[in-house]
């Protein structure tokens, strides 16, 4: 009589299972990760959460048996190559899925898919932010079509819930070729430098199309686009830091587009004021100043969650409190390229707006603009096109927005930079605005062309230089301040500098009930 095989007990199954599922890739796989200085998937989702608020699904998933030896029991993993599910962070619900580069090399099969995909529909109907730790290696290749129809259904996800959840990307590893666009269609992407990097087709295949010779870093790496592309927000410094920002991020997003952002209390005193704002524009309008500075002595504890800082740096994004309320800031920098807008300033700028509109974040906009960039190749490049994203942003966006003018808003740049006449709700400006076509000199050179040619035929250069001084101080006296744009309701207010703090606060609390909308449509058709 043949041998009776005993059934394993459910219990026991259940725990094979679970510790399978646990392994990832194998201790040697493991430690290979580590050794590149990577923590595992586990790992970061488990710093990450709130300790033990992770529930996961889809555990017990396996791909597919396929040819070219994906049947091999090695190949066989417990939960493929992604780890998914959700859990809280200081107490909030999210959505996170973390690809296991140990397994497979993270690569994504239509199991991997359907596993990311299930989590973002569970965010969608449940209003929740959707966090991607990528570390793939791409398209599992022996499942042909299957994974690049995987890929296109995460885009699709990527879509639908734009402006309706906040989605994260923190890119961990590599991300090439079609795996780029997910996080790209994502509101925030952060990068870890030295151990991350994105591109669509890599170097050997760059050296093969065009001979130019560049490493993965060089091409694709947090540093080059953090400043280079715009593609990645954030640079972290390393993949404790990129989890931390990401909780700090959070922190000033509501969970979804029916909410508003979290209240979060301060000490810092509403009606605090500070000095320093009367003489931080200097006398000189042709002299710097870094913004930042203004922006940190007005929010709540000093306290400025820049994004793209070292993209377009002569304009500033990003996220901070005024009274304890989460608010979008954007500011010209007068420090970097006098903070003239350019197509990257207006893109980086205008993308920030709508993401701000799209979470219910009032915008705080700060100006100081001496107008839109010239040259042959910002026109070749478009900076119409540029510009209008920005113009077309700032009119749409039906959010609470308040204004101030610290210095210099000149031509077009004026209108576009969240003006009155595009439904800004509240304007104010520094007594030393000027607000005018353009500057006081480039508007005598050419209002007062002959009386300059007379004065230097009559004096020469030296004559000509005071004539100009003089029309320069009349025109700035007459037309080239604060106190014109007000006279026709198009300045709300001039408040003196020390007191911005107190004024925004009382500005943001009196709009809090705001309501505004679009005309009916399906979409608008922003020149992109």
């Amino acid at each position: 009589m043949a041998e009776k095989i005993e059934a394993p007990d459910a219990l026991e199954l259940l725990h094979q299972y679970r510790t399978r599922s646990q392994q990832g890739g194998g201790e040697e796989r493991i430690a290979k990760q580590k050794a590149d200085g990577k923590m595992t998937a586990r790992e970061r989702i488990e710093l990450f959460l709130d300790p033990d608020s992770f529930h996961e699904l889809d555990a017990f998933m396996m791909h597919r048996v396929h040819d070219f030896g994906m049947d091999a029991p090695d190949k066989m993993v417990v939960g493929d190559s992604v780890v998914t599910g959700w859990g809280t962070v200081n107490g909030r619900l999210v959505y996170i899925y973390s690809q296991d580069f140990t397994v497979i090399g993270g690569s994504l099969s239509e199991a991997h898919a359907q596993k990311i995909v299930k989590v973002m529909d569970l965010a969608l109907k449940n209003g929740a932010p959707v966090i991607g730790l990528n570390d793939s290696g791409g398209a599992r290749i022996q499942e042909g079509v299957l994974s690049l129809a995987g890929y296109a259904d995460i885009f699709l996800r990527n879509v639908l819930s734009s402006g309706v959840v906040p989605q994260i990307s923190v890119i961990m590893g590599p991300c090439a070729g079609g795996a780029v666009y997910s996080p790209a269609l994502t509101d925030f992407v952060i990068m870890v430098k030295d151990t991350s990097y994105m591109f669509v087709t890599g170097p050997d295949v760059v050296k093969a199309v065009t001979k130019e010779d560049v490493t993965k870093e060089e091409l694709g790496g947090a540093s080059t686009h953090a400043s280079k592309s715009g593609v990645a927000h954030i640079a972290a410094e390393n993949e404790e830091d990129a989890l931390f920002l990401v909780q700090e991020l959070l922190s000033y997003l509501p969970q979804n587009n029916m909410e508003d952002p979290p209240f979060e209390p301060t000490r810092d005193d509403p009606l605090r004021t500070d000095e320093q704002l009367n003489a931080i524009v200097p006398d000189n309008p042709n002299k710097p100043y870094d913004i930042k500075e203004v922006i940190r002595l007005v929010v709540d504890d000093g306290r400025f969650f820049e994004v793209h800082e070292h993209f377009a740096a002569n304009i500033v994004v990003g996220f901070a409190r005024m009274g304890g309320h989460s608010i979008g800031i954007i500011a010209n920098q007068p420090a970097v390229l006098a903070g003239v807008l350019d197509i990257k300033a207006s893109e980086k700028a205008a993308r920030f707006v709508r993401m701000c509109d799209g979470f219910n974040i009032p915008i705080v906009t700060f100006v100081d603009v001496p107008g839109f960039m010239p040259g042959v190749d910002q026109e070749h490049n478009g900076i119409i096109r540029a510009g209008a994203k920005l113009l077309y942003a700032y009119c749409e966006a039906t959010v609470p927005k308040v204004t101030v003018i610290t210095r210099k808003s000149y031509g077009g740049a004026y209108c576009v930079m969240s003006s009155k006449h595009i439904r800004g709700d509240l304007n104010l400006a520094w007594p030393s605005a000027e607000i005018a076509v353009m500057g006081p000199d480039g508007a005598v050179e050419i209002i007062f062309r002959r009386e300059l040619a007379a004065a230097f035929k009559a004096g020469g250069q030296e004559a000509m230089l005071a004539k100009k001084a003089e029309l320069v101080a009349d025109y700035r006296a007459k037309f080239a301040n604060p106190y014109v744009s007000a006279s026709f309701g198009y300045i709300d207010d001039v408040i003196i500098p020390s007191e911005t703090r107190p004024r925004l606060i009382n500005a943001l609390e009196m709009l809090s009930n705001k309501r505004d909308e679009n005309p009916p449509r399906k979409h608008g058709n922003i020149p992109l």
